[in-house]
C-alpha cells in the first residue's frame, strides 16, 4: 500500500515547494503532487505544514549510543550506532573504523556486508580512516597501527557487497599509482592525517583522490609560503571537503572563510562522532584513556580533542550561525553534498520521484520531529519523544 505525506512544505534539495503531498511506494518516492489522493488506497501522514527535507547523510561516524565501531566491528554495533544517530536526523551513514589492524579491517568490512544484507536502517557502506596515515598528524589514532599499503590489501577493497567504501589516506605515504588503483576498484579516496605538501596533494588529486577528511584538522596547514593540504583543498575546484561544525575543531571564523574560499557546493558537514552521541553517560574509554564529552566535543585527559559529541542536526544549526548560510544550504551540506561525494547522487539527498524515501520532518526552529529511512517512519526522535 502507498504511503502519502500530506500538507508539507517540501525542500527537495534545490527549491522549496508548498502544499505538496509526497507519495511513497516500496521505499521510493513515486510522486510529488498537489492533487488530493484517495485515503482508501493510501496511508497518510499529516506533516501539518512543517518542513520536509532530504534525510541527513554522515560519512564519518566513529560511534554513538555508548559504543565505538572499533570496540566491536559487528552488525549489532552498526545497528546501535545508526539508531543513536537517527534520533538526530541521520538517515544514511558510514560507520568509521579508526586505523584498525588488518584483521580488524577484514572483520569490519565483513560486518558491513552482513549488515547491508540484513538491511540495517541507514547503512550505506564503510569509512576506513587509516591506517595508511602519517604519524606526524596521528590525532587520536594509534600510530602503531600505521603501515604502508600492500598488494594484498587490494583484495579487501575488491570484495563486493559492502556498499560505498571511503578510505582516508595520507597521500605522501602512498604512490600515485596505488591511489589510482584504489579508485579503479571503486574506493572513494580522501586525504587526511597528513603532512603532505601542496605539490604532493596536487599529485594525489590528479591520481584520483576526491576529497579531504575533517578539513583543517590533522593535516598540513595553510600558510603564506606553504599552502599545505588545507590550501590545496580550498583551491581545488572539484574536490570535497568535510567540516566538523562543533565550534571546537574549526573556529567559526575559519569555517566561514573556508566556505567562502571553496567552490560552492563542495563543502559538506560531518560529525566525527564518538560513542557519547545519543548516550547519557558522557565518558567512554579509548585506547586505555578516559574520554569525556562536553559542549559538543570529546577530549582526552590532557585536553586534546578526541572526536566530537556532535550530531548532524546540531551541525546544521551551527553552520547557519558560523557562516551565515540559510537553512536550505545548511541542509544541502548535510544531505545533498555528502550523498554526491560518495556517489549516491541518484539515490539520496533529494526529494524527487525515483529517489529513496529517506526524509526528515523539521519544525520552525529546525528541530527534528520525525524521520523516514526508505519509507519507514522512526518510532520516535530525541527531539520529539
Amino acid at each position: 500500500m502507498r504511503s502519502v505525506l500530506i500538507n508539507a512544505r517540501v525542500f527537495d534539495g534545490e527549491r522549496l515547494h508548498t502544499g505538496l503531498n509526497v507519495v511513497v511506494e516500496s521505499g521510493r518516492i513515486t510522486a510529488l503532487t498537489s492533487e488530493a489522493l484517495n485515503p482508501e488506497t493510501a496511508r497518510t501522514w499529516d506533516v501539518q505544514g512543517r518542513l520536509l527535507a532530504p534525510g541527513l547523510v554522515d560519512i564519518q561516524v566513529n560511534g554513538g549510543g555508548g559504543i565505538m565501531f572499533n570496540d566491536e566491528p559487528a552488525v549489532e554495533t552498526i545497528r546501535r550506532i545508526g539508531a543513536a544517530h537517527r534520533r538526530f536526523g541521520t538517515t544514511g551513514f558510514l560507520p568509521t573504523l579508526i586505523s584498525g589492524s588488518p584483521e580488524t579491517m577484514v572483520h569490519a568490512v565483513a560486518a558491513v556486508r552482513t549488515a547491508l544484507k540484513e538491511k540495517v536502517p541507514g547503512l550505506l557502506g564503510i569509512h576506513l580512516e587509516g591506517p595508511f596515515l602519517n604519524p606526524e598528524y596521528r590525532g587520536i589514532h594509534d600510530d602503531r597501527r600505521f603501515r604502508a599499503l600492500q598488494d594484498e590489501d587490494f583484495s579487501l577493497f575488491e570484495m563486493p557487497g559492502h556498499g560505498r567504501t571511503l578510505l582516508t589516506i595520507a597521500p605522501e605515504m602512498m604512490r600515485p599509482e596505488q591511489i589510482g588503483q584504489l579508485v579503479e576498484n571503486g574506493v572513494i579516496v580522501f586525504g587526511g592525517h597528513s603532512a603532505a605538501s601542496y605539490e604532493q596533494v596536487q599529485v594525489a588529486l590528479k591520481a584520483g583522490m576526491s576529497g579531504f577528511t575533517h578539513l583543517f584538522n590533522a593535516m598540513s596547514p595553510f600558510t603564506s609560503r606553504e599552502p599545505g593540504m588545507v590550501g590545496a583543498a580550498l583551491e581545488d575546484p572539484d574536490s570535497w571537503v568535510g567540516l566538523i561544525a562543533d565550534g571546537h575543531h574549526v573556529h567559526p571564523a575559519s569555517f566561514a572563510v573556508a566556505l567562502a574560499a571553496k567552490t560552492a557546493g563542495r563543502s559538506l558537514l560531518v560529525t566525527d562522532a564518538m560513542a557519547a552521541v545519543g548516550q547519557e553517560n558522557k565518558t567512554f574509554e579509548w585506547n586505555g584513556q578516559t574520554v569525556t564529552a562536553a559542549d559538543g566535543c570529546c577530549r582526552l585527559p590532557n585536553g586534546a580533542l578526541a572526536g566530537s559529541d556532535l550530531d548532524m542536526m546540531t551541525a546544521v544549526r551551527n553552520v547557519m550561525r558560523f557562516a551565515g548560510v540559510d537553512c536550505y544550504e545548511a541542509l544541502r551540506m548535510a544531505s545533498t553534498y555528502p550523498a554526491q561525494a560518495i556517489g549516491l547522487e541518484t539515490e539520496l539527498g533529494v526529494i524527487k520521484p525515483g529517489f529513496r524515501a529517506s526524509m526528515i520532518e523539521l519544525d520552525e526552529n529546525m528541530m527534528l520531529r520525525n524521520s523516514w529511512i526508505d519509507g519507514q517512519l522512526a518510532e520516535q526522535t530525541e527531539e520529539n519523544p
